[in-house]
C-alpha cells in the first residue's frame, strides 16, 4: 500500500511541476498585455494570466438596469468556467453616474447582491476620449465603443475579438452563449 502512495505522490508532484512550464508555453497575446488592479484589494493584476481562455470583457455599474445581469454573468463563469470562460468585469461611472461608489462598496454589492465571484477591477473609464487600455484596443479592434453600461466583448482563446454585444443582449441570450460554446469548443 505504501508503494502505491508513494506513485501517486510522485505522480502528483510530476503534474504540479508540469503544470507552471505549460502555462509559460501559452503565448499571451496582444490584447492581454494590461495590468489592472483587482477590484477587492487593488493588488495588480496581469491579464496575461488569461491567457488560452475565452475571454468575456464587460463594463459594468451598481445602479442601472442592466445590473441583474451581474446574475447571468455569475452563472455563465460557474457553468464555463472549467471549460476555459473567464468573465473579467470593469465598472465604470461613464454612464449616467451609475458607478459611484468606492472599489470596497462596489466589490461589497457585487459579492453581496449577487454572488459575483468573477475577476472585477478597479472602477475606470471604458469610453470617451480616454478609455482604459483594454477598452481602448477593444473599440480600435471592432468599432463599438460602449455606448451604456454593460457592454460585452468576446475574445478567443488565441486572443482574437470574436463579437461585441450591446447592454441589451443579456448573459443567457442564445447569440451570445452560441458564441461563447463555440469558442470554447475544443
Amino acid at each position: 500500500m505504501s508503494k502505491m502512495l508513494a506513485k501517486i505522490a510522485i505522480a502528483a508532484l510530476s503534474l504540479s511541476t508540469a503544470a507552471p512550464a505549460f502555462a509559460q508555453t501559452v503565448r499571451c497575446p496582444a490584447i492581454l498585455h494590461h495590468t489592472f488592479s483587482r477590484l477587492q484589494d487593488e493588488a495588480p493584476q496581469d491579464l496575461c494570466q488569461f491567457a488560452g481562455k475565452v475571454v468575456l470583457v464587460v463594463n459594468t455599474a451598481s445602479f442601472c438596469g442592466f445590473t441583474k445581469q451581474y446574475e447571468g454573468l455569475e452563472a455563465l463563469y460557474a457553468k464555463y468556467g472549467k471549460k476555459g470562460l473567464v468573465v473579467l468585469g470593469f465598472p465604470s461611472n461613464d454612464f449616467g453616474a451609475q458607478e459611484p461608489g468606492s472599489s470596497k462598496e462596489i466589490a461589497d454589492f457585487c459579492y453581496n447582491t449577487y454572488g459575483v465571484k468573477f475577476p472585477m477591477f478597479v472602477k475606470s473609464a471604458v469610453s470617451g476620449p480616454n478609455p482604459n487600455p483594454l477598452f481602448s484596443q477593444l473599440i480600435q479592434i471592432t468599432g463599438k465603443a460602449p455606448t451604456w453600461n454593460f457592454h460585452k466583448y468576446l475574445i478567443d482563446r488565441g486572443g482574437k475579438v470574436i463579437d461585441n454585444f450591446p447592454s441589451k443582449v443579456t448573459p443567457q441570450d442564445a447569440i451570445l452563449v452560441g458564441e461563447l460554446e463555440q469558442a470554447l469548443a475544443p
